[in-house]
């Protein structure tokens, strides 16, 4: 079982700066692939970026290749998620999820993480 509990949303203007954590408990670090996911209201979840460990492929969606940096510290057990240059349409709830280290799965679907944090709000003020 992973546990993973997310940190760092708030309220920003456009234009300015976010850190997202994402701390995982449970089984070690470097076993699942991880990823960062948004929702906003009215529209379906989506990938913002991911992490594989099989061969440390980095993805990033195209709406946050750019200005998103995703990064882990595996002594720590904790995701981040940097967002710079932040725009109102980034405003969603930001999920941190996990899934089993695989390097056949689609970093970009759902589908491919067993487990979910509950959220982080972020609010982009124009």
């Amino acid at each position: 079982q992973v546990r993973l509990v997310e940190s760092g949303g708030g309220v920003v203007r456009a234009g300015g700066s976010l850190r997202l954590s994402c701390e995982a408990s449970g089984p070690p670090f470097s076993t699942y692939d991880m990823g960062w996911f948004r929702q906003a209201p009215g529209k379906e979840r989506e990938v913002v970026a991911a992490f594989r460990w099989i061969d440390h492929y980095t993805y990033t969606g195209d709406s946050a290749r750019g200005r998103f940096t995703i990064s882990r510290d595996s002594a720590k057990n904790t995701l981040y998620l940097q967002m710079d240059r932040l725009k109102p349409e980034d405003t969603a709830v930001y999920y941190c999820a996990a899934g089993p280290a695989s390097e056949n799965v689609d970093l970009r679907q759902s589908a491919a993480y067993k487990y979910w944090g509950q959220g982080t709000q972020v609010t982009v003020s124009s």
